[in-house]
């Protein structure tokens, strides 16, 4: 009978600790909690424009057919219209960032990681005093 009384307390403990450590594992500011897949298979992915804002005011309209590809290789290249580039892709600041190098008909940027997961793929890049933000789905 002592047993009984003494398991809700050591689980009500247990889970009391574990709660904050699962929340440290949150790598991204809008997600995903816990993932099964790296970040290299999660970002390597063909993506297409869902949302994208300029300063917050919304352009999604214009991004039309724009679409990225990243490799699980560190390849990277994009596509809008006629106009498309290659380069590549590493993660930087404890994988907080994507660094794209070498781009043709682009320079490098810096894009922060908002959200990442399998079939979504959130980040802002600042170009010049622009802040550039892009919801990205699985194309």
């Amino acid at each position: 009978m002592k047993t009984i009384k003494k398991l809700p307390v050591f689980v009500i403990l247990l889970v009391g600790l574990l709660i904050p450590m699962i929340q440290s594992c949150k790598k991204y500011p809008d997600g995903p909690l816990i993932s099964f897949h790296s970040r290299t298979e999660r970002v390597a992915n063909t993506w297409k424009v869902d949302n994208y804002q300029k300063n917050g005011t919304d352009y999604t309209s214009l991004m039309s057919g724009y679409t990225e590809t990243y490799t699980k290789d560190g390849n990277y290249s994009y596509s809008f219209g006629s106009v498309s580039g290659t380069g590549t892709w590493a993660f930087q600041n404890h994988d907080k960032n994507i660094q794209l190098n070498g781009l043709t008909n682009q320079g490098t940027y810096s894009l922060v990681i908002l959200k990442l997961e399998e079939k979504e793929f959130w980040y802002y890049y600042m170009d010049g005093n622009d802040k550039k933000e892009f919801h990205m789905v699985q194309n």
